[in-house]
């Protein structure tokens, strides 16, 4: 459970680039700084989105004792043409490598993180459709 407020800083380097600080001192760039890309803000809800629910798969799956040995999350979003121009659908690809992955345990696990654990796809649901679908792979399998 939060205990209170979560704190950052985005400190502005210039034109339209800010480095975001959190209180233990991690970092994010958005914006180019010394001709290096930063993420985007709105893209940042992207990355957020994919971390939350990656790091519930990743919980779920090994509680269940599968043997993953890696995962991707992919999302893309579209966003509205009028301001603010918020997602309105975004796309979630499940990519999992493993084996003897079932399907059922990966079905509940993104079942799960949708509905109860996953707070930023939960609340970027108050404003867009997500959608999502997975992958089993095995081990060196191409994802493409």
């Amino acid at each position: 459970m939060p205990e209170g407020w979560a704190e950052i800083t985005a400190e502005w380097r210039g034109e339209m680039t800010f480095v975001g600080r959190n209180a233990a001192g991690g970092t994010v760039q958005m914006g180019t700084l010394d001709g290096k890309p930063g993420v985007g803000p709105m893209q940042l809800l992207l990355v957020a989105i994919a971390g939350c629910t990656g790091t519930d798969i990743v919980s779920i799956m090994q509680k269940k004792r599968a043997k993953l040995t890696d995962m991707q999350v992919k999302v893309r979003g579209l966003r509205a043409n009028d301001y603010p121009m918020v997602w309105n659908e975004i796309e979630v690809t499940y990519l999992l490598w493993g084996e003897e992955i079932k399907k059922k345990d990966v079905e509940q696990a993104i079942q799960l993180s949708e509905e109860k654990y996953c707070s930023v796809g939960i609340m970027l649901g108050k404003t867009a459709r997500i959608k999502s679908d997975y992958k089993i792979l095995k081990p060196g399998e191409s994802a493409e």
